[in-house]
């Protein structure tokens, strides 16, 4: 493991240099910047917050929050530092300085609320047309005040109904721990809706009962897709599933007990399957995070997007479309782009624009692009945090830093006379819009 590692970090470092030869040798067609600033864009990736009032707190962004665990290491252009911070205050808020004086800021916090009294429960949608964001995905527990169809979209979360068992066996590290009882919870929320106070006695009863049903309502809610965070609770490695060994360990531990890490990952592997071919049947995209996540002990080996391997080979699941959330992010963007060879995978580069500058991003961008143009989507990954750098304001940061990368990728293309600027504007559309806009029959 300790060689595989040192020879990922070896890879990685290639890349860098390699991206740092291609930034020295690449700048934006103006021409182009200023046409894909125009461009309405569908986000296929966020964590938006909803309106509060006084007192009122919004935990439903995320299933798996990182603030409920130790913090990892900053990374300098997620952070206020970021210049683009300063550009999102100006244009969102009209911040007149340079500088981040407290004194500065707290006249821009008066000035946001100053906007967002004004616009009332519209504030969410001020955003997106601020933005040039036409639809955005929400991934949240629930939806909320101010994200209205049909620009927000709901993306909830159904890990939780992996492990209707005793996770004990599974959390290995206290970030695990911590992130099994959120799941926990979400899942007795998920059996109150189906008006059970316990998991059924048979794990046909709970396909039926739970399963189904929480994902039939998910889309009568208006769902397009269903979101998995399963790479922060487990290696995405599901193993072909032997449904006798599953159905031994529901039947033997649904009712109490604590089953061994092997018996609820033999579980696992075969819910997994249950639900993605729900969700198919249903017409709903599976998201999957893969590539880097949060806190200090995250297992970036097992959030390898090649670890799905068997699931995007199975046969019985080909009309399950997969979206591979993050486009394996750090080390892994290549084998995602591989991977779009599928008939039924897609990738999107959110987070890449929230965490790296668009030099970093626009290598891989221009390589995914070079391969399948029709399976990149656009997202911003954007969060909600301090009034200062909510999401509104990580959402210019994170869109203004995409579209830069995709114009510097498409820039290096027309140059190296690979395709005309006509033909670049339209994989831009693609990217941005085109490609979602018929993944998930928007209007």
């Amino acid at each position: 493991m300790r060689q595989l590692w040192s020879m990922t970090m070896w890879v990685a470092g290639a890349g860098i240099l390699s991206a740092s030869l291609f930034a020295a040798a690449q700048e934006s067609d103006p021409y182009l910047v200023s046409e894909i600033a125009k461009i309405r864009a569908v986000d296929n990736h966020t964590h938006v917050a909803k309106l509060v009032g006084a007192g009122e707190v919004d935990r439903d962004f995320d299933a798996l929050p990182c603030d409920i665990i130790e913090p990892g290491g900053d990374v300098a252009w997620a952070s206020q530092d970021n210049p683009r911070v300063l550009q999102a205050w100006k244009k969102l808020y009209g911040y007149k300085y340079d500088d981040r004086k407290p004194e500065h800021v707290r006249e821009l916090i008066a000035a946001r609320e100053q906007v967002m009294r004004a616009q009332g429960d519209n504030f969410p949608t001020w955003v997106l047309d601020q933005l040039g964001i036409e639809y955005l995905f929400a991934n949240r527990i629930a939806m909320g005040r101010g994200l209205n169809a049909p620009r927000f979209r709901w993306v909830p979360f159904d890990d939780a109904l992996l492990t209707p068992v005793a996770s004990t066996a599974m959390e290995n590290t206290p970030d695990r721990k911590a992130f099994y009882a959120s799941e926990a919870k979400i899942l007795k929320k998920y059996l109150g809706e189906a008006q059970l106070n316990a998991v059924p006695a048979t794990l046909d009863e709970y396909v039926s009962k739970v399963v189904t049903a929480t994902l039939e309502s998910q889309k009568k809610a208006g769902s397009v897709a269903i979101k998995f965070e399963v790479a922060y609770l487990r290696s995405l490695d599901f193993e072909t599933p032997k449904e006798g060994e599953a159905r031994r360990v529901y039947a033997r531990f649904a009712k109490g007990g604590t089953p061994s890490r092997a018996e609820v990952l033999s579980l696992q592997d075969y819910l997994f399957r249950v639900i993605a071919r729900e969700a198919g049947r249903l017409g709903m995209a599976v998201h999957l995070h893969t590539g880097t996540g949060c806190g200090t002990y995250f297992d970036v080996m097992g959030a390898n997007p090649g670890n799905l391997e068997s699931v995007l080979d199975d046969v019985t699941l080909r009309k399950t479309t997969f979206v591979l959330v993050h486009g394996g992010s750090g080390p892994w963007t290549k084998i995602a782009g591989f991977l779009m060879s599928k008939p039924n995978v897609y990738v999107d580069f959110s987070e890449q624009d929230a965490i790296s500058p668009p030099w970093m991003i626009a290598p891989v961008i221009r390589e995914w692009l070079e391969w399948y143009p029709q399976k990149v989507l656009y997202g911003t990954d954007l969060a909600p945090g301090a009034p200062e750098i909510d999401w509104d304001v990580v959402g210019f940061v994170t869109n203004s830093t995409a579209r830069d990368a995709l114009a510097i990728a498409l820039t290096g293309m027309i140059n190296d006379k690979e395709i005309s600027r006509d033909r670049a504007l339209e994989i831009a559309r693609m990217v941005l819009r085109e490609n979602a806009m018929k993944l998930y029959s928007l209007k």
